[in-house]
């Protein structure tokens, strides 16, 4: 039991790190930039919130429990804005090392629970799955458009690049969220383009 205590405590600690990566998205109040450890506390609350808008039933447990974890890799991998400029294959093949890694300081069986539920958030194939991919891009939606554009501009984001990257995952999972966001973002382009 002791060396089971010891690992989960490894894992635990090792899991604070993520308070210390930083994300491109601001808070909505643009005093600084999020770290991953409150983006995901912050895209769970939204999930919990907004399950009801998800296009299928889904099980708000285990979106959350995706939802804690799916960022975790980021300690290792750094965060990849999602319009920056960066090899998807390459940041893939680093964050399977990171999750390899960090999972791997669990015992066995925790360690296998909770690298399955990160493969399939990363897989996006099940209901759960697709609505925590939804939800996990939303947030900095709203943080761009409550910081009259955040990081839109500094990457040259257009309308386009916005619905292909953003609109088309979160209308996958949650397309009355979509819908609801669109009349604001497309404002927002129509104002400051």
């Amino acid at each position: 039991m002791a060396d089971r205590i010891t690992a989960q405590l490894a894992f635990l600690t090792e899991a604070d790190k993520l308070k210390s990566t930083l994300r491109a998205t601001t808070l909505c109040d643009a005093s600084r930039r999020e770290n991953s450890g409150e983006h995901s506390w912050h895209i769970a609350l939204y999930a919990m919130v907004m399950a009801e808008h998800a296009v299928r039933p889904v099980q708000i447990d285990r979106v959350i429990k995706m939802l804690l974890i799916h960022d975790i890799v980021e300690i290792d991998a750094g965060d990849a804005p999602i319009h920056g400029d960066h090899d998807p294959a390459a940041q893939e093949a680093i964050e399977q090392a990171a999750a390899d890694r960090i999972f791997g300081l669990l015992p066995a069986d925790q360690a296998d629970a909770f690298r399955a539920l990160w493969d399939e958030f990363e897989a996006a194939q099940t209901d759960d799955a697709v609505f925590a991919k939804s939800i996990d891009r939303v947030q900095p939606v709203i943080a761009n458009l409550e910081t009259g554009g955040g990081t839109w501009p500094t990457y040259n984001v257009t309308p386009a690049q916005l619905e292909t990257r953003v609109g088309a995952k979160v209308t996958r999972g949650a397309p009355a969220i979509w819908a609801a966001l669109k009349a604001r973002i497309d404002r927002w382009f129509l104002q400051n383009t």
